[in-house]
């Protein structure tokens, strides 16, 4: 018997930022050998929810490289099959005491109420997947990378942000050129 499934609605088409912008108020913290702790048992509360479903679930970011300082946030990606298909996952998420925090094209982002842990939901074969697990193994395996990344987030956190989006989107040139580099390697 095949599963049952919500057929997909169309995609959202633009950006819809619950709350509005959000002011940057945690700074970097030395690397924390507890977060590898808080990612699994978000990665299992996640993985209950979801049990129905196919899907993936990484620790990514900052966090989840050793060594690495970081904001206390640590981020999460799961894959499910159909991002536009919020039946099949959304109201699970909800339900385990994440709040929706941002709904975009191809990605969902939902967090816990003390905001100290973001899962973006993707679908299977988002290209940011991708990206996010290239970017967390190359600065895991490459230390000038990874002092460089540490580098650029301690003279951009020097700022105030009034969105944190700002400060994201002010890394995006540095994280472009690791991927790159780390693209680079894995022809070689």
């Amino acid at each position: 018997m095949s599963e049952q499934r919500e057929p997909s609605r169309p995609e959202v088409t633009s950006v819809e930022i619950v709350g509005g912008p959000e002011a940057l108020v945690v700074g970097l913290h030395e690397y924390d050998a507890r977060w590898p702790d808080v990612f699994a048992a978000h990665r299992a509360r996640i993985a209950a929810a979801l049990a129905p479903l196919d899907v993936r679930i990484e620790h990514i970011g900052s966090t989840s490289v050793p060594g690495l300082a970081a904001k206390p946030i640590v981020d999460l990606v799961v894959v499910v099959p159909d991002v536009t298909a919020e039946s099949e996952y959304l109201d699970a998420l909800l339900d385990t005491g994440y709040v929706l925090r941002v709904r975009e094209p191809g990605h969902r982002l939902v967090r816990t109420p003390e905001r100290d842990v973001h899962v973006h939901v993707y679908g299977h074969g988002a290209a940011a997947v991708q990206d996010y697990l290239l970017l967390r193994d190359r600065l895991r395996t490459d230390a000038g990378d990874r002092a460089l990344y540490e580098q650029t987030k301690r003279t951009l956190l020097a700022q105030r942000w009034d969105d944190m989006n700002d400060y994201a989107d002010a890394k995006t040139e540095v994280l472009a050129g690791i991927r790159d580099r780390a693209r680079a390697a894995r022809a070689d």
